[in-house]
């Protein structure tokens, strides 16, 4: 089943959990990661509290992306990648393709740098909605709430 809606910034996305609807080869990544203590999210400099992600460097996997956007944004070291599912945004003149990971975290570690976000914010329990000024808008629509449930019904957490 594929799931369509309108995300924050007004363009169509197209959400599934079976394997690789919309490319076999993504270029992006968003990770679910928890840890014993809760969730593991980074703080973005600009846009705030979410899921670490980003694109997939040349001579990488989408996995090898997933685990490195994970250990670059947040310091943790993850298990293995569970598939979530996929997405595709399309604005007026392209498109973008994400897998979504579930991965639970091995260790936590302190960096220097964080790259693009101030490191990992352990978040105990998630709200119902992201709706609050501190979560950033990719935490604002439907896939985050997919995926979470999806997270739910694998009893991976």
């Amino acid at each position: 089943m594929v799931n369509n809606f309108i995300d924050a910034n007004g363009n169509k996305v197209c959400f599934s959990t079976k394997p690789h609807p919309f490319s076999s080869s993504p270029n992006h990544v968003l990770v679910i990661v928890h840890s014993p203590l809760g969730w593991v999210m980074t703080e973005h400099k600009v846009r705030g509290l979410e899921f670490p992600g980003g694109k997939r460097e040349k001579g990488e996997t989408i996995e090898q992306a997933a685990i490195r956007e994970v250990w670059e944004e947040t310091g943790a070291h993850i298990d293995e990648l569970i598939y979530i599912g996929q997405y595709k945004v399309q604005d007026k003149c392209s498109h973008f393709v994400k897998n979504v990971y579930f991965a639970k975290v091995v260790s936590l570690e302190t960096k220097a740098d964080y790259m693009e976000t101030k490191g990992a914010v352990i978040v105990e329990q998630l709200p119902e909605t992201f709706s609050k000024e501190k979560y950033s808008f990719i935490m604002r629509d439907q896939v985050i709430i997919l995926s979470l449930e999806q997270v739910k019904k694998l009893q991976l957490v």
